[in-house]
């Protein structure tokens, strides 16, 4: 499938459907980057369904705590937790899991929300040497999936239920291809090199593109991994919405956002919605979401880059190559994927 201009401007102009509901009681939440924008509008929702506990997974503690107390105000539940998570560091990441696991939580939602857009920006990498915005926005989120799926699979089968995980994408991934990444020995390596991640690529905004491609690619794999698992993995396009990920533009690009803005895009909270309809919408075929990409809360089909037989044969040498990079990171990748085989 291919969208342009001009199927971006009629979704754009399409009135959002209703934020979705259900009872979350006795339910555990975890929503990675909810201190601010779609992740903290989301979270808001699912306070007002009541869950057993909602997780705010923030970087920063002085945010997180100023998240927790307007969330607390503004829905007046209070069983909100704030745990710290920088998804730039890969051992904050396997401190989140591990305390996850010595908690013994169950864990019924889990959201992906959190994303670093490099548009414009130099090339800078972090202290595990990967690109900024591949680690944050792709390697990260899918390490953290990876670890909690196995508690989720848990949950699913101790309380009959079907969690979810919910990776936020973006209709931007149909502007990028990834075919010659994906022709190389190891495509991350590649993705991660400044040969690869031009100032051009930063400029333009393909290198985030690229991201949320990377996003769908590993949604479907973790859905093909847990078909027989009641966990369901979707991913979904919030739409062009005002947005925290904007936030450090200035100058050209802050008043091109700004006009564009006022034109076109949704209110974070109206963004948010798909979100929580990813993670509880559907209940009367829940199945339908199971791998699907959503788009006004809508399985929809994602770039041709994607699908057929060459889009597989492209997901499948990502997640060999996916799989190879987060065990060296963490020992339990390989056995959780025998596991869950």
């Amino acid at each position: 499938m291919k969208k342009g201009i001009c199927d971006f401007i009629k979704d754009q102009h399409t009135k959002v459907p209703p934020v979705a509901t259900a009872d979350l009681t006795g339910k555990t939440v975890v929503i990675v980057g909810a201190n601010a924008g779609l992740g903290f509008e989301a979270a808001k929702h699912f306070a007002r369904m009541n869950p057993g506990k909602l997780i705010l997974a923030c970087r920063s503690e002085e945010r997180g705590s100023v998240a927790v107390k307007k969330l607390i105000s503004e829905t007046s539940y209070d069983k909100a937790e704030l745990w710290i998570v920088d998804l730039g560091k890969f051992s904050s990441v396997v401190a989140f899991i591990d305390r996850f696991e010595k908690s013994g939580e169950r864990l019924d939602i889990l959201v992906a929300s959190a994303a670093t857009n490099p548009y414009g920006s130099e090339y800078k990498t972090t202290s595990d040497g990967w690109e900024e915005s591949l680690q944050v926005n792709v390697l990260s989120l899918s390490l953290m999936s990876l670890l909690l799926a196995p508690r989720m699979v848990e949950t699913g089968v101790k309380y009959a239920t079907k969690p979810r995980i919910v990776l936020v994408s973006s209709d931007l991934h149909y502007m990028v291809n990834l075919e010659d990444v994906c022709e190389a020995k190891s495509p991350f390596r590649l993705l991660n090199s400044p040969e690869h991640c031009t100032q051009k690529r930063l400029d333009s905004g393909d290198r985030y593109s690229e991201t949320k491609l990377l996003n769908i690619f590993f949604a479907q794999s973790l859905a093909e991994l847990l078909k027989d698992t009641p966990v369901i993995v979707n991913s979904l396009n919030p739409g062009y919405c005002y947005s925290e990920l904007r936030r450090d533009f200035s100058g050209v690009k802050a008043l091109v956002d700004y006009l564009m803005e006022k034109a076109l895009a949704l209110t974070t909270e109206e963004g948010s919605r798909s979100l929580v309809y990813a993670a509880v919408g559907g209940a009367e075929d829940p199945e339908k979401l199971r791998g699907a990409y959503l788009n006004l809360n809508t399985p929809t089909e994602p770039a041709d880059v994607v699908i057929g037989e060459e889009g597989r044969k492209r997901q499948d040498k990502l997640w060999a190559d996916l799989i190879a990079e987060l065990s060296k990171v963490d020992r339990r990748i390989p056995s959780i994927i025998e596991q869950l085989s």
